[in-house]
Parts: structure tokens; C-alpha cells; sequence
């Protein structure tokens, strides 16, 4: 398999997990799922018999449980008996992959983009949303706040997301570098040299809720959190500061340790999902619960080229995260 950190670092090609080269390429990758020794008992499947499919913190934990139960029942029924983990932040999605203890997740781009250069996962298909493969990263204020520019948030309270969000964190800071403001450490390390005082707040709806109770003076959050309604318009009362368009939307990302047959197993099945799996537990479309995807698509690490150039562009090292 071709060494994935020559890909991050713009040298080589890297794999693919997508649906047309899986058998081919997937042979050789450690798993237990669809081998048999001779004389030896069959071992189970996904290593301890369960799918282990792990959530990032991208909304509150009670809703992503009613949003991902028909997925669960899904992956059950087609793949493996199913379990959900809701995941305390985006690098614990990452460490459960690579490690073995998750099978499957969905994540951020730049989480993804991480997993894959330190071979802890790899990309197998790109959601679909809001009639689009790509989505904006925003940095939000209150209408009646002092804040006017970007160049108004120095010295000012700063909400992130979580330091692997590329919505939540690495494009607001991109953003703000942009705007001629230090980012000081930021996302490897602290904020005692940026030109703000950036609080981590722990996901998505974690940092518009402090931006909600006034706990800081902008948030810096994907779109999808700061919209309501049918019209997916913004919420009242609060605006725009700057924003980012053409992140290539969230993947459906796998561990390196399962066999190649787990793995096509896995992506097939969401490439062929009915409909009802992604109207949530109600099983009703339009209601609170349902997924905020709508479809997925085969992809590979060049899929996510554009949330690494931005990260070189900012000095990250995706390694030192």
C-alpha cells in the first residue's frame, strides 16, 4: 500500500477505499473478518464480533443517538450487529480507529485528513447535503455586538469547535490569519500568542451555544449549526463576520485494521442505503432527527486535498496534532 504521509505532503498517490477499488487494493490490510486458518476455529467478525461505529461531537450527544439509530439497525441487518460510541472529541475518533477498538466512523475533513497521514484510517465515502458535496465554514456574531471585521475579534473571546474540526477550527483560524490576526499555537498548541483568547468549546453546538450565552464574542462553527428552518436561513439576531465556502463535505472514514471484505462490506452497504436510514429515529423526513446527509459517495484522500493545502498554509503539521 502506498505510504499515505508521501500523499499528504504532496509526493505521491494515496490509496482508495471507495467502492471500485476495494477488492484490489484492500488485500493485504490486517483483519480478521474474512480469513480462515486451517485447523483453527473461524475467528469473529470485526475483530470482537460488533461494528463499532463511532460518532464525532458535532451536535449534542442525545441527537446524534436519534439521528444514527437507523443507521445502527441498518449495519446491523446488512453488515454486523452494530453499536454507537459518541466520541469525546474528533482525536478520540482517530486514536479508536487506528487502534481497532472503532471499525467505522463519521468525522470531519481535516479529522480524516489526520487519521489517514498517521495511518490510523482511511477514507471510503463523502456525504452529500443540502444539495451539495461541499459546505462553508463561518465565523458568527451577535447583530447587536461591537464586532463589525474580523479585525474587531483582537483581544475578544473566540469559540472553536474542536481543534480537528476544518469547519470548526482550522478554517475560522485560516480566516482570521487571513484578516492579518496571530493565531499564535493554534490548533497545535495555546493561545498565548494569538491576537484573541480561543476557547475550545467541544463541538459544534458547544461553541454556538457559548456565542448563545453571551460566553464569547464570535463563534467560529460549520453553517449547518447557525441555520434554522425549511430555508436553512440564518438564526435571528445573529450575523456573518466572514465565512469560507467549498470544504469538501464530512466522510464516512474506516479503520486500517479491518480486512479488506469488512471494509467493502461496510461501504457497499451505505452506498446502497434505502432512504429511512437517514430519517432518523422517528422514521419521518423533515423532523429534527433526521441525518443532515442525504447521500454518500466513493472517495479517497485527494477528495480532501483542498482542507490539507490550508493546514500547509498554516504551518500545521498534521502529525504534531
Amino acid at each position: 500500500m502506498v505510504d499515505r504521509r508521501q500523499f499528504i505532503k504532496g509526493v505521491g498517490v494515496a490509496s482508495t477505499v471507495g467502492i471500485a477499488g476495494l477488492s484490489g487494493c484492500m488485500g493485504n490490510n490486517s483483519g480478521t473478518g474474512d480469513q480462515t486458518t486451517t485447523g483453527e476455529s473461524t475467528p469473529q467478525p470485526y475483530s470482537d464480533g460488533t461494528l463499532d461505529f463511532s460518532m464525532s461531537p458535532s451536535e449534542p450527544q442525545d441527537l446524534m443517538m436519534k439521528q444514527y439509530k437507523p443507521v445502527k439497525q441498518y449495519l446491523s441487518d446488512e453488515v454486523q450487529k452494530t453499536e454507537l460510541t459518541y466520541a469525546k472529541d474528533y482525536a478520540a475518533v482517530v486514536q479508536a480507529l487506528g487502534s481497532g477498538t472503532g471499525d467505522v466512523a463519521e468525522t470531519g475533513p481535516f479529522a480524516a485528513a489526520l487519521g489517514v497521514s498517521e495511518d490510523k484510517a482511511e477514507i471510503g465515502l463523502q456525504r452529500f447535503a443540502y444539495g451539495g458535496w461541499t459546505y462553508t465554514s463561518v465565523i458568527t456574531t451577535k447583530k447587536d455586538s461591537d464586532i463589525n471585521s474580523l479585525e474587531d475579534l483582537k483581544g475578544k473571546k473566540v469559540a472553536l469547535a474542536d481543534r480537528l474540526s476544518a469547519s470548526g477550527s482550522l478554517y475560522p483560524l485560516y480566516m482570521l490569519k487571513q484578516a492579518g490576526l496571530s493565531i499564535g499555537d493554534l490548533p497545535t498548541g495555546g493561545d498565548a500568542n494569538a491576537d484573541f483568547d480561543a476557547q475550545y468549546a467541544g463541538g459544534h453546538g458547544a461553541a454556538w451555544s457559548a456565542l448563545e450565552n453571551d460566553q464569547v464574542a464570535a463563534a467560529g462553527t460549520g453553517q449547518f449549526i447557525t441555520v434554522t428552518g425549511d430555508d436553512r436561513t440564518l438564526a435571528d439576531g445573529y450575523e456573518y463576520v466572514e465565512s469560507y465556502d467549498g470544504i469538501p463535505r464530512a466522510p464516512i472514514v474506516l479503520s486500517p485494521e479491518l480486512s479488506g471484505n469488512e471494509k467493502e462490506a461496510v461501504v457497499d452497504a451505505f452506498a446502497n442505503a434505502p432512504e429511512d436510514m437517514y430519517l432518523g429515529a422517528d422514521g419521518k423526513a423533515d423532523t429534527d432527527d433526521d441525518l443532515w446527509f442525504s447521500d454518500v459517495r466513493p472517495a479517497d484522500v485527494a477528495t480532501y486535498q483542498p482542507v490539507i493545502n490550508v493546514a500547509e498554509e498554516l504551518g500545521i503539521s498534521l502529525g504534531d496534532l
